[in-house]
């Protein structure tokens, strides 16, 4: 994968998989640390002690359809590839949390891409699954709660023409103020 929001929308989609009703993604940027954390929890079925040592083995897989999972190996050697780090605790019945720690400065860390497509497609596409997404850049911050957008419209669907172009947007504009680049 070329970009880390890749990594993240892979991830995402295990948790659904895992029939997490709540997904949080954190993407933390703290230049004085020289860190990227991306922080990925969910409220799914949860792996076993076993499962979770061996799932880091791209010939480990919890799917049926396949017998390779690659998602979790390539954001670990991702993150490991920039002197970063990769840890990963689940626990059956209650769910997973993910982090991949990324050295900000290094020549080998993929650039973190379009957050807010990436953020925008999930949240349009699993409307019966709950997203909170924090973005951090130095200590400013911008959140996307969806429990917060649903409970507002009140039964609308987040696909909806008009409340698409405003999630877009919404999403964009938040970035944008966060990071100072157009997305």
């Amino acid at each position: 994968m070329r970009e880390i929001s890749l990594h993240i929308l892979d991830i995402a989609q295990n948790s659904i998989t895992a029939n997490a009703s709540l997904v949080e993604i954190t993407v933390d940027e703290n230049e004085k640390a020289d860190t990227l954390s991306v922080i990925i929890a969910d409220n799914g079925k949860g792996m076993s002690e076993e499962m979770v040592k061996n799932v880091v083995d791209p010939f480990t897989t919890g799917r049926t359809t396949r017998k390779v999972g690659l998602g979790i190996p390539l954001i670990k050697m991702a993150a490991e590839n920039t002197g970063g780090s990769f840890k990963l605790e689940s626990k059956l019945g209650v769910g997973t949390t993910l982090t991949a720690v990324f050295v900000l400065s290094s020549i080998d860390r993929q650039p973190l891409g379009d957050m807010a497509e990436t953020m925008l497609g999930m949240v349009t596409s699993y409307e019966n699954v709950d997203f909170l997404y924090v973005h951090k850049v130095d200590g400013n911050e911008f959140i996307l709660d969806t429990r917060e957008i649903k409970k507002i419209l009140g039964g609308v669907s987040l696909s909806e023409p008009d409340v698409y172009m405003w999630l877009s947007e919404y999403l964009k504009e938040g970035e944008y103020e966060l990071t100072n680049k157009e997305v």
